[in-house]
C-alpha cells in the first residue's frame, strides 16, 4: 500500500481550509515579499518565486504551512506571534490539517496542487527564530508541493481537498 493510498482515506473527513497569506522569495535569501493575488505555473512555482526559474518538475514548487502550524512554532520557541515571511513558505493555509494531505491533491483558488512530502526546516531557522528554531519547527514545518494546474490563487481561496476520481 503506498503512503498516498494510506493518506487518502482522510481525504472524506477534511473540511476546506482558506489561504491567508502569500509569500514569494525574489531571490535565495533575499527577503519574502507578501502579495495578495499570484500565478500558480504548472510544472515550474508561482510567478515571481525564485523556485519558479530553477528544476522544472521538482517536487518543491510551492511551500505551503498552517497557521495552526505557525502558532505552535511560536510557542515552541518561545515567541508570541512569528511573521509567516520569517518561515519562507510561500502559503500560509488556516482551517486544514496539512498532514492529513500529504501525497494528496488540492485545489486553491484556479490551481491545481499535488502535496509531495514534508517541508522540514533548515538551520537558516535558528537565526530566524533564535537558537532552537529549526527544533521548534520540526514536524510543524508543513509541506512542498506540485503545481499539477496553472491557475490565480488569492488570499481567501478555499484550499479543498480533493478525492481521486
Amino acid at each position: 500500500m503506498t503512503q498516498k493510498t494510506l493518506f487518502s482515506r482522510y481525504l472524506k473527513d477534511l473540511k476546506p481550509g482558506t489561504l491567508i497569506w502569500i509569500g514569494l522569495r525574489p531571490g535565495r535569501k533575499q527577503d519574502m515579499v507578501s502579495v495578495d493575488s499570484v500565478l500558480a505555473i504548472k510544472s515550474l512555482g508561482l510567478e515571481g518565486d525564485h523556485r519558479c526559474a530553477k528544476t522544472p518538475g521538482s517536487a518543491r514548487q510551492v511551500t505551503i504551512i498552517s497557521e495552526e502550524f505557525i502558532d505552535l512554532i511560536a510557542r515552541y520557541s518561545g515567541h508570541a506571534t512569528i511573521d509567516p515571511a520569517l518561515l519562507r513558505r510561500n502559503l500560509v493555509v488556516r482551517g486544514v490539517n496539512l498532514n492529513a494531505l500529504r501525497h494528496q491533491c488540492f485545489q486553491i483558488g484556479g490551481a491545481l496542487f499535488e502535496a509531495t512530502a514534508l517541508c522540514h526546516p533548515c538551520s537558516r531557522m535558528d537565526r530566524a527564530l533564535g537558537q532552537g528554531g529549526a527544533a521548534a519547527m520540526l514536524g510543524y514545518g508543513g509541506l512542498c508541493a506540485r503545481i499539477l494546474q496553472s491557475g490565480t490563487i488569492s488570499v481567501g481561496d478555499k484550499l479543498i481537498p480533493l478525492m481521486d476520481e
